[in-house]
């Protein structure tokens, strides 16, 4: 069965299905006579016919005679049609440059999009960026995307013959967007250049990912080793998210390596829960790791070191009171232990190991130097005594390392070559130099950058666990939480958070970051493909009878968003007794005409009031030969059947009050008494199929998170709302 015809509409033809068809040698002739808005449709010879971008692809790529053009098993054949319904989002404007990114991040460590041949998930998305004619070019121009970038032009020169003539023919007609010539010519391909991977050599010169104008001191391509070291005493927020997605930049930037290594040296803080997580949360983050390690697998060599320290003098056993140590060394006093001799400080050090009576009063001090400018260089402290079993190796010390001690030396002895640090360390720089100096260890090379720091958040993990604790949230995934887990649950795409910190770089400075950027990026990733669905609140909702609306309702099936095939398609009752908001209702004047959304125009003919001024029923009559060019309210709407579901709709607020906290305020007393508030509404019957997770646009009234789905009709579906990056306003 051959296809007989190509048929298509002049202002948009199918340039994915052109290309595919010319690739696999299917030559038919082409007609560009269908009305706009139609789907591109195959004619065979028996008469059939198919419909649609994507099942046209699929039909190509299972009859043409290329090996796995449309994958050589089941797995594969499902990744291309995974494929197939994302490229449409490169033609949703809006969404362009994310999804350039997405591809561009994956294309990392692939030659092509599935498999290792051609597919025709390649030609989909090819097809894509090259359809948009200048935009791409300027983008490619620019080298933002060096792997997509490589990718394009790899197939370009590989399919040359059959390319330009498509794209001479199709993209140079529209709108007056370069032709396939000039795309060339402008891509400065050689004849050399004729397979995806012959590209991938330049991959190491240029880095795999845009780049932030600055570099890690002294580092080798290929030599790099870096870690990112969470405490596992909570989860992953999103500031830690910067430091890890900075270390798997740099990594990829000099074909290194990140290592993922928990500091577990506070068994008080510390739980094998939390360690979980943040893998959990790592992995959700995409960061790529060699291996993970635990600083409590050095233990033994960090007391050896800390003996050796001792027997050189360049430690001392102090059981000065905390509070005192502190104000000694703030004025530069030295302890009264600072001069004992290596003999008695090694006995004291065994009564910490024990644990006795003596020991626990004791810690074990580095001698730097008392006078130094920089208080971190004032003798820390190295050890101290926890008699509280460790979550990894149960009660097998008493003794634990602090970090500054511990870090230094784990850094050295693991290889790592760069240790990025926010720079709230700065001062304690000259510190981890100095200990890595007398434990006599390789020097490891220290890259600050700033701190995230977002309004009305607060990111210590002390003060998190504290809402935790005291039940002013429901966990660490509360959506008010500004953890990955909480922010996710809320609607956010790991995409936007990446993107997002990216755009920030390295930099040093400190900024206090607004969360309307975040979801802005996160509103231009989800709009373009989000399904539409349509609720009415609950309370006071509104009665319209339409008195020559369908006597017997009807169905009619009709996209979930117009401009996403992929969204898929909805079925919407059409009745003569509708359900309004009670907001709209209250804007209506009788004999107003309205539009219905996905219906049509209706004028009002009747409202009635209560007491109180609250509209309780309306009465009108359609008038769909109405222009919806001239109404003001575009109403949505529901039948009033009882095939509705119940939603709850959960909005959320900033956990305190204040922007930024002033030093030394206590975040108490700027607790937001109001962070949560729930309304009541009904929904169209298609959000029975909503899965946790999945993301919505409730129509006219934003973006929402399925957190809980639908179970059965006494139990409401947990619908979540997604901020979109306008400024929010205080629950009340």
């Amino acid at each position: 069965m051959d296809v007989k015809l190509l048929s298509f509409p002049a202002d948009c033809p199918p340039l994915s299905v052109i290309v595919a068809a010319k690739i696999a040698g299917i030559t038919s002739p082409a007609d560009s006579s269908l009305p706009s808005g139609s789907a591109p449709t195959f004619l065979f010879s028996s008469g059939l016919k198919l419909h649609g971008t994507s099942v046209l692809l699929r039909y190509i790529g299972r009859v043409a005679n290329i090996p796995n053009f449309y994958g050589q098993n089941a797995y594969e054949s499902s990744q291309i049609d995974e494929w197939l319904e994302y490229a449409p989002i490169l033609s949703s404007g809006s969404a362009f440059e994310s999804a350039c990114s997405y591809v561009d991040k994956y294309l990392e460590r692939c030659t092509f999009l599935v498999g290792h041949s051609l597919s025709v998930a390649d030609v989909a998305v090819w097809s894509g960026l090259a359809g948009t004619g200048q935009r791409w070019e300027s983008l490619r121009k620019s080298k933002k995307y060096p792997n997509l970038q490589r990718w394009f032009n790899s197939l370009l020169a590989e399919y040359c013959v059959d390319l330009d003539d498509v794209l001479t023919t199709y993209v140079g007609k529209r709108g007056g967007k370069s032709s396939g010539a000039k795309l060339k010519d402008q891509q400065g391909l050689s004849q050399k250049t004729n397979s995806v991977s012959q590209d991938t050599s330049d991959k190491g010169k240029q880095g795999s990912r845009p780049t932030f104008e600055v570099d890690l001191p002294n580092a080798e391509f290929g030599k790099v080793r870096l870690r990112f070291a969470p405490e596992p005493s909570g989860y992953l927020h999103i500031g830690h998210s910067k430091a890890a997605l900075l270390n798997q930049y740099f990594a990829q930037r000099y074909n290194g390596e990140v290592i993922i290594r928990f500091d577990d040296t506070n068994p008080a803080k510390e739980s094998n829960e939390f360690v979980e997580n943040l893998l959990k949360d790592i992995e959700t983050l995409g960061i790529k790791y060699e291996t993970v390690t635990y600083t409590s697998d050095y233990f033994p060599q960090l007391m050896e070191m800390a003996e050796n320290l001792i027997r050189q003098g360049k430690a001392y056993v102090d059981d000065t009171p905390r509070e005192q140590m502190q104000k000694e060394r703030m004025e530069g006093i030295e302890s009264k232990h600072r001069s004992n001799s290596p003999e008695e400080n090694l006995r004291l050090w065994k009564e910490m190991i024990l644990g006795t009576e003596k020991g626990l009063l004791c810690c074990l001090r580095g001698k730097l130097d008392m006078q130094d400018p920089n208080k971190s260089l004032r003798d820390p402290v190295y050890y101290r005594c926890n008699p509280i079993p460790h979550h990894r190796i149960g009660s097998k010390y008493k003794i634990y390392p602090t970090y500054d001690f511990c870090c230094p030396f784990v850094d050295s002895i693991e290889g790592i070559t760069h240790a990025l640090r926010s720079s709230e360390y700065h001062d304690r720089n000259a510190q981890y130099y100095r200990i890595q100096e007398d434990m006599g260890l390789r020097k490891v090379h220290i890259y600050e950058f700033s701190r995230l720091n977002l309004v009305y958040t607060l990111l210590s993990k002390r003060k998190l666990l504290w809402f935790v604790q005291n039940g002013k949230v429901d966990g660490w995934d509360d959506p008010r939480f500004p953890t990955v887990q909480g922010i996710v649950r809320r609607g956010l795409k790991i995409e936007a958070l990446i993107q997002f910190i990216l755009e920030q770089g390295a930099s040093k400075n400190l900024n206090l970051m607004e969360w309307d950027k975040l979801w802005t990026i996160n509103k231009k990733i989800i709009d373009p493909v989000c399904p539409r669905h349509t609720a009415v609140v609950e309370e006071r909702r509104v009665l319209f009878t339409l008195d020559n609306g369908p006597e017997k309702p009807f169905v009619r099936v009709i996209p979930k968003h117009k401009k996403y095939e992929a969204a898929g398609e909805k079925s919407t009752t059409f009745t003569k007794g509708i359900l309004i908001d009670q907001v709209d209702a209250q804007c209506i004047k009788v004999d107003e005409e309205i539009t219905l959304m996905d219906w049509g125009n209706a004028i009002v003919k009747r409202i009635e009031k209560d007491q109180d001024g609250y509209v309780t029923q309306m009465s009108g009559i359609l008038h769909l030969e109405g222009s919806v060019k001239t109404t003001k309210l575009k109403a949505t709407w529901l039948p009033d059947i009882n095939e509705l579901v119940t939603l709850s709709l959960m909005e959320f607020d900033y956990l305190i009050t204040k922007k930024k906290l002033d030093e030394g305020e206590d975040f108490l007393d700027a607790l937001n008494p109001c962070t949560k508030k729930e309304t009541v509404a009904l929904g169209d019957s298609n959000m029975r199929n909503l899965k946790r997770g999945d993301i919505l646009q409730l129509e006219r009234k934003g973006y929402f998170r399925c957190d809980v789905p639908y179970v059965r009709p006494s139990k409401p579906i947990v619908l979540f709302a997604i901020p979109d990056g306008r400024q929010q306003a205080c629950l009340k």
